[in-house]
């Protein structure tokens, strides 16, 4: 308590960090399985448990590393799993340039905070940005919980291996997909967010099939970026 009263502001830190842990409790379990699911594809691929610790510690993104451990072979193409890798993340650039003005944090501690970009954190974040703006303390926590999590599911994932099963019979594979479609009903049901929901996965599912992966996520990101634009009220745009 004295403490508190000490510094006014680490009252203020404990209750963000405290929400920020509330919302990305669902992310966090909802991870468990996927990660589950990557440590053992990639240990079947010859990785080792390290292996497979470093790469979820360095790149921390989900997609991306599903993107690269199906087209791993020995040698790898490392030039052919850069560029898939940098399609499925280059919307992290549109999404960091959407929520950049909705935060307290200084231009630096941005730079250095964004390495914990989700998909999950970007939206919770962008949520709690319509009724306050995005501190410091809310964000970190989320992305550092989030990192660890991935990082110590996958590592299990490794070790276990086979003795895992296949988590797909279990509906697994389906467990980000149901919690991105949460987080999209918690946007509300706006003319806005019906046109850039319905836009985006449109284009993406239409890319998916007639192009293929990984360009399937840049157009999807792109378009929906797009469809905001236009279909918000012309006064937003001034």
């Amino acid at each position: 308590m004295m403490m508190d009263q000490a510094n006014p502001h680490l009252k203020d830190y404990r209750r963000e960090a405290r929400a920020s842990l509330r919302d990305i409790a669902p992310a966090a379990i909802a991870a468990i399985p996927i990660g589950l699911l990557f440590g053992a594809v990639a240990a079947a691929k010859g990785m080792s448990p390290a292996e497979v610790a470093l790469m979820s510690g360095l790149v921390f993104a989900g997609g991306a590393q599903f993107a690269a451990i199906e087209a791993w072979v020995n040698p790898a193409p490392v030039a052919a799993l850069a560029f898939a890798t940098f399609l499925i993340n280059v919307r992290h650039v549109l999404m960091g340039a959407s929520l950049s003005p909705k935060t307290t944090m200084t231009r630096p501690q941005e730079f250095l905070s964004y390495f914990f970009m989700t998909d999950e954190t970007w939206a919770l974040s962008e949520r709690r940005a319509l009724d306050r703006p995005v501190t410091g303390a809310y964000w970190m926590a989320m992305g550092v919980v989030l990192w660890a999590n991935w990082l110590v599911s996958t590592t299990l994932g490794a070790i276990l291996g086979s003795f895992l099963g296949d988590p797909e019979k279990l509906g697994a594979d389906f467990a980000f997909t149901a919690l991105f479609i949460g987080l999209i009903a918690g946007f509300g049901r706006s003319r806005v967010t019906l046109v850039t929901v319905a836009v985006s996965a449109a284009v993406a599912a239409l890319v998916h099939h007639f192009v293929g992966a990984p360009w399937h996520v840049a157009s999807g990101a792109i378009a929906g970026i797009a469809a905001a634009y236009l279909s918000a009220p012309r006064e937003a745009h001034a």
